[in-house]
């Protein structure tokens, strides 16, 4: 099976980049279903309200079931204080599988490492070419699975792949996406230095095209039990650490809470009728007796 383990789906709320503008899901299924891609981990665009944004990944996942998987966007400063009820929702209500942080924003927080340690969900994170971060949250929570997007830099910067590949191969908990990774030579060494296990494959869709990304993983000429590692192997192998999150819930915060995050979830703008938010909240609500 070969996985995507790194796409944008939804609208951003800026329109200053694309990236914060609008991340079409349509034309890239489309692209991922003619290069043989069979599930994608989705995950918003830059917002200014990742509860909205998250909610909006929520809804698009559940058109194309078979095919998505949903991660949940944080802000860490921005989201301080509510990032375990963000993600408990996410991960119980809408079945998300991870976390995203970007360092544009705001780098992993132990609030987030310890959320994400929780629910045993992986982080994937954006370490906008400072790979000395990792050196911080990778070795104090080694009970948290990272995944370096775009192997530590998405603008060429080599001393970033480099110092990230040594990461790879240091800690047993630190992975890396293949998504923008132009300069092919560090895809060599990261597989060389720290072993097909330690590499999943990333497009960074819908911008960049699930095809072409793809191929690059295919010119490594891996063998084959490698590449299905790479390819979809390692990001299934982590994903299957999640818990459902009822029982993290009930344990560490109680009924107010979780009537607070209701009341929460209740303020999202109008409901899509396809999803059928409202139903789910109404089952949300009986299983915990609010």
């Amino acid at each position: 099976m070969i996985v995507d383990c790194h796409c944008h789906a939804g609208k951003g709320d800026k329109m200053t980049a694309p990236w914060n503008t609008d991340a079409p899901i349509k034309a890239y299924l489309r692209r991922a279903r003619a290069a043989g891609i069979d599930k994608t981990i989705v995950l918003a665009p830059l917002h200014g309200n990742y509860q909205q944004a998250n909610r909006q990944v929520a809804r698009i996942v559940a058109r194309y079931p078979g095919r998505l998987i949903g991660f949940a966007f944080v802000h860490a400063k921005r989201d301080a204080g509510r990032v375990f009820r963000m993600v408990q929702h996410a991960v119980t209500a809408w079945g998300f599988k991870g976390i995203k942080v970007h360092g544009f924003e705001c780098m992993p927080t132990r609030e987030v490492c310890e959320t994400a340690r929780a629910f045993g969900l992986p982080v994937l994170v954006d370490v906008i070419s400072r790979p000395e971060v990792v050196d911080m949250f990778a070795p104090e929570y080694p009970d948290v699975n990272f995944i370096i997007a775009h192997l530590g830099s998405f603008t060429d910067d080599w001393k970033a792949h480099q110092q990230i590949t040594y990461q790879l191969a240091r800690y047993p908990n630190v992975y890396a996406d293949t998504s923008g990774v132009r300069q092919f030579r560090y895809l060599v060494e990261a597989i060389q230095r720290a072993g097909p296990r330690k590499l999943l494959f990333g497009s960074d869709g819908p911008w960049l095209h699930p095809g072409l990304e793809l191929y690059k993983i295919r010119l490594l000429g891996l063998p084959a039990e490698e590449e299905k590692l790479v390819l979809g192997g390692n990001i299934l192998r982590l994903l299957r650490t999640v818990r459902s999150g009822h029982h993290v819930q009930m344990k560490d915060r109680g009924k107010q809470a979780i009537k607070r995050d209701t009341a929460e979830l209740r303020d999202y703008e109008n409901p899509v009728p396809d999803f059928k938010i409202e139903r789910d909240l109404v089952s949300y609500e009986a299983e915990y007796k609010l």
